[in-house]
């Protein structure tokens, strides 16, 4: 058996004669166990808050857009589209026209993005189930669905045969100006639908049918400014995005959800580990007791140690069981610890105790990630608190 082991475990079960000793020892296990606990349940409670705000994205945002790189649009043939279809991974795939442009309504103007898709647009996105009011609109057809926030600007509701919603496009060419009809292209469109998503993205979109956006573009018919794909779950991303690029010779940018949100999955990645990092200070803080519970323990045990020592066992073991024992205080803790953690992420994940909102549970997520590293976290500090601790054996404390 491992002696220094055997000792470390013998000295973890018993209690010291020092009543004060055995106090110091319950404080620096109870500071451990409630750091884990802490860490995870704060880690847990990001990774619903991070899951809930890209929540908003993914209803908008494709697994995969296809951009050009050399303008605003291009062309895809049927050849193309028919590659695409026979791609290994791919779901389905829809075919889209972006523009800022200019809406009118009752005398009020916005600025915002003309979205033109195709009949497949709803087999990758999920808008239609973002439909706060209304329908979704028909295939070549006039027909609008616009954001909530759009919507309350305008003071717009649906089919308003009184005041009509009109979308102006500037025409592309060279020379003079004389008057507006020179300067747009110009249609009425009718709202049959509002989405609501979030407060951003109300305001973002109006989507209308592809052919609508082609004509006020004076787009040909196979010209498009993007296309969107979905993927099929466990698909090689990689490789698809690959095979795209062979198909439209190398072209295009292709983006996946996290490039399509770069700022808000590295602000939600940033406010993670700053929180990560602050509740391991509070774990280093509470280690501080362990070092001193530890060094306490030398100094009780002295004679015992002493003794072990004349009878032939090294200073490298005496020292080895200081550290057995506190990292195997560090590894109990920190397993309690996550125990009572994940007992109150899954109570709040079925019970809903906290609330946001009278509605809105507080988001959070269980995950094996957080797990290892809490694990990882407490076994190493305790570690490292164990050496420090155990570094006060020495052949002058002893004599």
């Amino acid at each position: 058996m491992n002696f220094p082991l055997y000792i470390a475990k013998r000295y973890i079960l018993s209690n010291s004669k020092n009543n004060a000793i055995n106090i110091i020892n319950r404080i620096a296990s109870m500071g451990i166990i409630v750091g884990a606990m802490a860490l995870f349940v704060v880690l847990s409670v990001f990774s619903g808050l991070k899951v809930f705000s890209l929540s908003f994205t993914n209803d908008i945002d494709p697994d995969l857009k296809i951009n050009s790189t050399l303008g605003k649009s291009f062309f895809i043939s049927p050849d193309q589209e028919s590659q695409i279809k026979k791609i290994d991974g791919v779901a389905s795939y829809t075919k889209i026209i972006e523009e800022r442009v200019l809406f009118t309504f009752d005398g009020k103007q916005e600025v915002t993005y003309l979205k033109g898709v195709d009949a497949n647009f709803s087999k990758v996105n999920a808008i239609e189930k973002k439909l706060f009011n209304g329908q979704w609109l028909k295939p070549d057809t006039y027909q609008v669905v616009v954001g909530y926030g759009v919507a309350q600007k305008f003071s717009m509701g649906l089919i308003d045969f009184n005041n009509q919603l009109e979308v102006m496009v500037p025409k592309a060419g060279k020379g003079n100006i004389e008057n507006e009809e020179q300067a747009f292209n110009k249609t009425d469109i009718i709202p049959v639908g509002i989405y609501a998503i979030s407060e951003d993205l109300d305001s973002k979109y109006i989507f209308a049918d592809l052919g609508l956006a082609q004509e006020l573009l004076e787009y040909k018919t196979n010209q498009v400014s993007g296309i969107e794909i979905k993927v099929k779950p466990g698909a090689d991303e990689s490789s698809i995005i690959s095979k795209l690029q062979t198909i439209f010779n190398n072209k295009i940018t292709i983006k996946n959800r996290a490039q399509l949100n770069e700022s808000l999955y590295k602000m939600l990645n940033t406010e993670n580990i700053a929180v990560y990092l602050i509740f391991t200070l509070v774990i280093v803080v509470a280690l501080f007791n362990l070092i001193g519970a530890l060094i306490m323990m030398i100094l009780d045990k002295k004679g015992n140690l002493k003794t072990l020592f004349n009878l032939g066992t090294e200073i490298k073991d005496l020292r080895k069981i200081f550290l057995l024992q506190g990292t195997l205080l560090s590894i109990f803790g920190g397993i309690i610890g996550l125990v009572l953690g994940i007992i109150i992420v899954l109570l709040q994940q079925q019970f809903e105790l906290i609330m946001i909102t009278p509605t809105l549970a507080y988001p959070v997520i269980f995950s094996l990630e957080n797990v290892l590293i809490v694990m990882g976290t407490i076994v190493t500090l305790g570690f490292i608190a164990s050496l420090i601790a155990s570094s006060r054996v020495s052949k002058k404390l002893l004599e």
